[in-house]
């Protein structure tokens, strides 16, 4: 783009065509005035004649018509923001008056937020297939989100969206930063038995154990050739479960000690939630990595009947059994003792991206890029029932199982949509959001819905679709890009929260549940 006034040849050259600059200065008061002060039976072009121009009559006519125009349309804008301006402060005195803050401060000192447009969806859908499928090259690719606005000269700002936001810090608060991976974290997931530790799966190869409390890594798995995709936890033995991009899902033991706790961090200090903080590098992260640590590099059971990356992994109830999802367009169950393939679960019309197990009975629900997700039904070993569910208009990143009778599915749409599994033919609650949903969780107790988004964000809603809190996001605290996954914690009467993404860590927070129930 030129820069005005920078170089003593533009000088020049301005100084050397001060005629054109003097007939384009008269064209715009004429284009301005034409309106007002044309005589009847005048056409534009008359207009015109006396001037010296190059350009045929039909063509100027044409260009102070479409100049015409565009200023009748900034126009209109103009006034249209000017309206949407007293909107908002209205709003804003309504809400001092109720003791409120608005995110973004003062629209008419800076830009407030819109929507990420489509094109963001789809740039981060690249870069999750770049790395989950990927085996030995080392891609390193920053991810930005997309918040759009538009100016319109002196200090008026085209607003598209308001939005009010609660005390976030009180009701979420930082626990500890897990960082040691060298590449993006896609999943995570807190063990099930004692000594509760929290796994990490990324795009380095690798899967980590951590102290939750003391944020130290306790054991390295290393035995995959491609991005690890997915972890989960036996339910009731040290034994992790992991998928990845080498076509292949891997059961391995692990055996860990916890380090003696440590005070806990002081969260106290002041920060702005909705400070942007994109602008720090990917490299500036506290600490080097892991320390040498325990490594396993040999799994004890390797299931490889895919012929695709293996996206996702899961445990059926009683851990006798496992399901895969992969990007072959098929699910495998198989058993844990024998490796053994048991059946394929065939009928998604494009990659899968999940798969999720019921807590309590033999169900597996399957998402796909196809837009649906799949119910699988084992309960009667004779009869293997499925239901397909078509309500998203793009990938579907995630379905789960909550303890009840529900399933919560996310979406590339901006969408996450509630379902009763006794009646799915249609929602009975719609979540809708500013920005493509990934891996979703929900907590067992409280029934809290975290939705993680590609623009950094951390949402909490409950099950009927309201909205309970936000994650804190500043230059201190939250992540850096975007958001790939959740996972709930409700052991010893609190309730933890965590969360991975692609800048190569994962948070711990404490979600004050009573807190947060009273807000809403």
């Amino acid at each position: 783009m030129p820069v005005e006034g920078g170089s003593s040849s533009g000088s020049t050259s301005a100084a050397r065509h001060p005629k054109q600059k003097r007939k384009a200065h008269s064209l715009s008061i004429r284009r301005t005035n034409s309106t007002e002060e044309r005589p009847s039976g005048v056409h534009r072009g008359d207009m015109l004649e006396g001037q010296d121009s190059k350009l045929p009559l039909t063509l100027r006519n044409n260009l102070l018509d479409l100049f015409g125009q565009i200023e009748r349309e900034f126009e209109n804008l103009y006034i249209e923001n000017l309206e949407l301006r007293r909107e908002i402060e209205s709003l804003n005195e309504r809400l001092t008056g109720d003791g409120q803050a608005v995110e973004g401060g003062d629209p008419t000192k800076g830009a407030l937020k819109t929507k990420a447009s489509h094109s963001t969806s789809q740039l981060s859908q690249k870069l999750k297939t770049t790395y989950k499928a990927s085996t030995s090259k080392r891609r390193h690719t920053r991810y930005f989100s997309v918040a759009s606005w538009e100016f319109l000269g002196g200090d008026s700002w085209i607003v598209s969206s308001f939005k009010a936001t609660t005390g976030s810090r009180a009701l979420c608060q930082l626990l500890k930063e897990y960082v040691g991976h060298r590449d993006g974290i896609w999943d995570l997931g807190v063990t099930r038995t004692q000594p509760v530790v929290l796994g990490t799966a990324s795009a380095d190869h690798s899967a980590l154990l951590w102290s939750i409390e003391t944020g130290k890594c306790l054991l390295r798995y290393a035995g995959h050739a491609g991005s690890v995709n997915s972890i989960k936890f036996h339910p009731t033995e040290q034994m992790a479960l992991t998928a990845s991009g080498d076509q292949t899902a891997h059961i391995w033991r692990y055996m860990v000690q916890l380090p003696a706790p440590q005070p806990p961090p002081d969260v106290s200090a002041p920060c702005d939630d909705d400070q942007d903080s994109s602008d720090r590098e990917e490299g500036e992260v506290d600490g080097e990595g892991p320390c040498e640590v325990p490594t396993v590099r040999v799994a004890t059971a390797t299931l490889k009947s895919h012929q695709g990356v293996v996206i996702a992994a899961d445990w059926l109830v009683g851990g006798r059994q496992v399901v895969t999802a992969s990007w072959d367009r098929a699910a495998n169950l198989y058993e844990v003792e024998t490796s053994e393939l048991v059946n394929t679960l065939t009928g998604h019309d494009q990659e899968l991206t999940h798969c999720c197990t019921h807590p309590t009975q033999r169900l597996v629900v399957t998402s796909s890029r196809d837009t649906t997700f799949r119910l699988w039904d084992f309960r009667d070993p004779s009869i293997h029932s499925v239901n397909v569910f078509q309500g998203h208009t793009d990938t579907v990143t995630s379905a789960v199982f909550t303890v009840g009778d529900n399933v919560v599915s996310g979406s590339d749409d901006r969408t996450v949509k509630v379902w009763d599994l006794k009646n799915m033919r249609s929602p009975i609650a719609t979540i809708r959001t500013d920005s493509a949903v990934n891996r979703i969780s929900v907590s067992a107790n409280q029934r809290i819905i975290a939705l993680p988004h590609d623009n950094r964000q951390v949402r909490l809603f409950d099950m009927s679709g309201v909205r309970l809190a936000r994650l804190p996001r500043s230059n201190r605290m939250g992540h850096r890009r975007m958001v790939c996954c959740t996972a709930w914690n409700e052991e010893n009467q609190s309730c933890n929260l965590f969360t991975c993404g692609f800048d190569r860590q994962a948070i711990g927070w404490n979600i004050n549940i009573p807190a947060l129930l009273q807000e809403k």
